[in-house]
Parts: structure tokens; sequence; C-alpha cells
């Protein structure tokens, strides 16, 4: 009999395991995924970008938790000897429009604790002379660069020094009596389960009653790769972005290999894992994830048809660089001729409201605990994160 069982081997499930057991040092955990390997969809498929915590309001769990996280992140890779990139970050305007947004920004940022500062356009192009902006940017010092497999592979080392198990290809079914779950290799007994499968979080919560008002809508995101860097790219370049929605635009990142990397997308996929063709395909999830989108698409909910459009269009090389290009002078693009392996955002949706959920959401009570949103910045805020869970819904002071 497992003490807890944690369904998921990404950054946030590995973390709340390793919470848990900081907590009760003494308490059995097991950490099952239906992968391989941890690390295989969203934890590995991410930008490897640790954010520094601006970009949302100070009242939200986003803020916060990104401002510790990405401390308590560099310090992790460092104690653990992870390479770290400070390749920092500039956030450029286009217009007088985009120079308020920029403004927004910087009092958030300084509500929130983070360290930003203002560079004139004489600054800016005599730190990196490609980078354009209208009157003024903003300089992330704090921003940094890792490998997203690494770094989610190193919590899963630690979290095997710490005595909790790990069980790969091995899928969670169903609870078939009150302390025990069946999963395909066989059944698992735990006194409390812990929900952080990512894609399938909301599946899995609304078979104890959690979740009621909301789906998970998966969005791809790809990026258009120079591998070895023609462009000379120094740093993350990104825009203003709008703030009514959860996706960052097109940008510029710098990655630990010094890889530059234009994108993501940030498209409507139509089942959980649609990464490419029709591997993974599942018919119930398809017929659900299209109920949704087409009711976000008819009632244009958040300005839902647009993004729709806006996003497919990027599929398109040439349309992706010329959004890129706004935030450049004449920064070479002849190196930028690959995709990415794509990732997948499992972004939560308020099926009342039909709003995309902005913040974290945890749902539960005494025998089970739902992670049901857990989108960007979950990497960089991983470490704070798990420790609010534990600390809020699964071992309550």
């Amino acid at each position: 009999m497992y003490d807890y069982l944690v369904i998921g081997g990404g950054i946030i499930g590995l973390n709340i395991a390793l919470a848990l057991k900081a907590k009760e040092s003494t308490c059995k955990i097991v950490l099952i995924e239906k992968e391989r390997d941890v690390a295989m969809h969203s934890s590995g498929r991410n930008s490897g970008v640790l954010h520094a915590g601006f970009y949302y309001s100070a009242d939200s769990l986003k803020a916060k938790f990104t401002r510790d996280g990405n401390r308590l992140m560099h310090e992790f890779c460092e104690e653990r000897g992870l390479k770290i990139n400070r390749c920092s970050k500039v956030v450029v305007a286009t217009d007088e429009k985009e120079l308020a947004g920029l403004e927004e920004l910087k009092r958030r940022g300084d509500k929130n604790g983070v360290e930003l500062h203002w560079m004139s356009q004489e600054e800016l192009s005599a730190k990196y002379p490609n980078i354009k902006t209208y009157k003024k940017a903003l300089f992330s010092p704090k921003t940094s660069s890792v490998d997203p497999i690494e770094v989610t592979k190193e919590f899963a080392k630690l979290a095997n020094e710490k005595g909790i198990t790990i069980l790969t290809n091995t899928t969670y079914l169903k609870q078939i009596a009150q302390d025990e779950f069946l999963t395909n290799q066989g059944s698992i007994k735990a006194k409390k389960l812990i929900n952080c499968a990512g894609l399938y979080a909301d599946k899995i919560a609304k078979e104890f009653g959690f979740a009621k008002e909301f789906v998970i809508i998966p969005f791809k995101g790809i990026y258009l790769k120079d591998e070895k860097n023609l462009s000379a790219l120094q740093t993350n370049v990104y825009p203003v972005p709008n703030l009514a929605n959860p996706f960052l635009g097109v940008h510029y990142t710098l990655t630990l290999k010094d890889e530059a990397k234009i994108g993501p997308t940030a498209i409507p996929a139509f089942w959980r894992e649609n990464y490419k063709g029709f591997d993974n395909f599942r018919f119930d999830e398809f017929c659900q994830i299209i109920f949704y989108e087409a009711k976000l698409f008819f009632t244009n909910a958040f300005g839902f048809r647009k993004l729709a459009f806006d996003e497919v269009k990027k599929y398109s090389k040439s349309h992706l660089l010329h959004l890129a290009k706004k935030l450049t002078h004449k920064m070479p693009h002849k190196g930028y001729t690959k995709w990415s392996t794509p990732g997948i955002r499992a972004q939560l949706l308020n099926t009342k409201t039909l709003e995309l959920v902005q913040d974290f959401v945890v749902e539960g009570d005494e025998k089970t605990v739902h992670v049901l949103n857990a989108v960007s910045p979950a990497f960089t805020s991983a470490i704070p994160f798990a420790n609010w869970v534990v600390e809020s819904y699964i071992i309550k002071k």
C-alpha cells in the first residue's frame, strides 16, 4: 500500500512527488507514466525558457510562482550541474498602442518584484543591432534557457534518489476500490491519488466528480528552427502580447545550444495528442474537442475565429517569417528551414463562460487531487507550484 499515487511523469507530477517526500520523509510514493520515459509530452516539448514573471497580474498565482520558480529553477540547475543559457529577453513594441502594453508589463513586473529595465532605441541598437522597437523596449536579465528534457529527467533522477518509485509504460485506467486503482500493468493500492495527467487531467478528474465546468482544449505549437543560428540571434525577442489570451505571440527564442527558433504557433488541435498526421487518433476525443471548438468558432468567444485563422496561416514558413521580421531590422533568415518537434498545450476551457482559463486550477478532496490547468509558464513555476499544491490540497496545515 502506497500513501500517494501520482499520475503523470511530467515536470509537475515529479515536483509534487518530491514536495510530498520533503514534507513526509517516510511516506511511500509511486508515480506512474504511460510513456516509456518521463518528459515525453509538454514537459519535454516546450521552449525551455525560464520566464521571469512579469506577464501576469501581481495577484495571480502565475505571477508569484513564475518569479519564485525562475530563481528556484536556476538554483536547481546550478546544484545539479545542468547547463543554463543566461541569454535574457527583450520585449519590443511596434507602435504607440504596443508602447502602452510595454508600460503595463513594466507595472506588473515592478509590482511582482521582477527585475526589468527600460532600454531606449539607441541603447537597444547598441546592444542588439538587429532588434528594433518603437521608442523603447523592456529588458529582462533574469530570463534564461535550459534543456527541458534534461531538466525533467534530472527531477526524475532526484525522485529516485529520494526513494520515490517511478513506473513507466504504466497507464492509469480507473478506480476499482476505495484505495485501489487499475493500470495496464495491474492494480496499485494507494491512500490518495494525485492527478497530474496533463492533456488527460480533466478526463480523470471527471471520474471523481471534478472538472464539472471544464474541458481541456489542445493547441499545437511548433517552431521554425535555425539550427546553426546563422541569424546570429543573441537574446530572446518577444512582442507585446495580447493580454486577453494566454499566448505570447510569434517571437525569437534562443535555446540552450544557441539554436535560434521562431514561433510558436497556437493552432487548435483536433484530439489531445494530435502531434502529426493521425497518430494517437481517438474518435471520442475528436468528437468532444470538435464540438467545443465549433462552439467557440460560431460564438467567436474571446475572438477565437480570428485566432484560429491567424494560427493556421503560421503553417506557412513565409508568413511566420513575415511576422517575426516585425521585431527585427535586417536579421538574416536563411537558416530558418526546419520545423521543430510539435508540442501540445493542454489549455483548460470553462464550458459555461467559454473562456480560456488563464491561471492555474486545482480541485480535489481528501482522497483525490487534480491539477487541471498547469499551462505555460508551468515549467518555470514547477517547484513553487508543486509546494503550493501539497500545502493547500494534500497535506493541509
